[in-house]
């Protein structure tokens, strides 16, 4: 049986301001969510057990939650552990521990940080921005979106200024709600994208 309602956790409004738009195209219509977004990585993961743990006390067999964060410099393994770590003493299943789409929670990081999803999906950006080059994927420094040397964010401010756009600074925000508007998931070409996506999709089948 499908999920009714997912839960999202994420680490800031940036993400849940590209969350919002994206999930409301693209999530089936006898399906709801909830994004909850807090103050930073540090606060979300610093709550995160103990909010599990009141998830563990009523969660409907239907719901799932999804937690988000940014690798940003982190190890990728000691972030992703940490992260189990807080299902396993909540007791509540992972995804990664069930090992079946029998789950309760999906730990997911974005690598670098959100705007590598951009760069996996840029006839999206181009529709949100059209005055952005088509051409930038096929510079080696931004072919493979995971792999952006010097920070995603950074990277993709430096190519909207190049545009015109964003003159004052990145913002972040608007930024996300355009790319959620425009990004279609089977598209992207990031792979801790398409890692999300994958437990999206599998909650829903």
């Amino acid at each position: 049986m499908g999920t009714s309602h997912i839960e999202f956790l994420v680490e800031e409004r940036s993400m849940e301001a590209f969350l919002t738009p994206l999930l409301r195209r693209c999530l089936p219509a006898g399906c709801t969510f909830q994004i909850h977004a807090h103050q930073g990585k540090q606060a979300l993961l610093r709550k995160l057990e103990n909010r599990l743990k009141g998830y563990a006390s009523f969660l409907p067999q239907d719901h799932r939650i999804v937690v988000v964060v940014d690798m940003d410099k982190d190890e990728c393994d000691q972030l992703k552990s940490r992260l189990e770590e807080a299902c396993t003493h909540a007791e509540l299943q992972s995804k990664q521990a069930a090992g079946s789409p029998q789950w309760q929670v999906a730990t997911r990081i974005a690598i670098e940080e959100l705007e590598a999803w951009y760069f996996g999906d840029w006839q999206a950006v181009c529709r949100a921005f059209p005055r952005v080059s088509k051409t930038i994927p096929k510079g080696k420094r931004y072919r493979k979106p995971d792999a952006i040397q010097g920070g995603t964010w950074e990277a993709f401010e430096r190519v909207l200024k190049q545009a015109g756009y964003c003159k004052q600074g990145l913002p972040k925000v608007q930024t996300a709600t355009a790319m959620g508007q425009h990004m279609e998931p089977a598209e992207n070409r990031s792979p801790s994208f398409q890692v999300f996506w994958q437990a999206v999709t599998e909650a829903l089948a």
